[in-house]
């Protein structure tokens, strides 16, 4: 719904390529919960807040941005080209500088607190990056969902619209 006579909090609301990206970064985070339940058999809602692991919703995100903004202004626009530079920059920061930020922290809480001047009051967060694999599935995820919600969905009001004419 391009409508320039609705207001900026309006237009914010209602921009699909926002909205798809966002909703490709919940979903994987939610899916997370549901990894831990399979594959670990424990309730532990904490890892929809933490960041690290499978899937990747950074990498989720900005690859759904930037198909999104690819399927609606074109994969030859400007906009495009730079949604995909910052979604290429944002996963390898996760795979390469997070995680190796990640790697350190694990070898520096494993060092004796002898050798510390001061103490650390708590560990180092140690689950910083993603692996390639978890980046991956991120941004596969991430184009699906924005794919979806923008061809079969629309944008947030359009949504609204149609769930309210489906109930009255």
């Amino acid at each position: 719904m391009d409508d320039v006579s609705l207001s900026i909090p309006l237009q914010i609301l209602d921009n699909g390529v926002l909205a798809w990206g966002l909703a490709a970064c919940g979903l994987a985070q939610l899916s997370k919960l549901v990894i831990e339940l399979i594959v670990f058999r424990r309730w532990r809602p904490a890892v929809l807040i933490e960041t690290g692991g499978m899937p990747s919703s950074h990498a989720a995100l900005v690859s759904g941005t930037a198909a999104a903004v690819g399927w609606q202004e074109g994969f030859a626009s400007s906009v495009f080209a730079l949604a995909a530079t910052v979604a290429f920059v944002v996963m390898y920061d996760a795979s390469g500088v997070r995680r190796a930020a990640g790697f350190t922290a694990e070898r520096l809480n494993a060092l004796p607190e002898s050798l510390w001047q001061t103490p650390f009051e708590k560990p180092l967060k140690e689950r910083l990056g993603h692996s390639r694999k978890e980046v991956l599935v991120g941004s596969l995820l991430g184009p699906m969902i924005a794919l979806l919600g923008l061809n079969f969905l629309g944008s947030p009001l359009q949504l609204t619209q149609l769930i309210t004419n489906a109930l009255g």
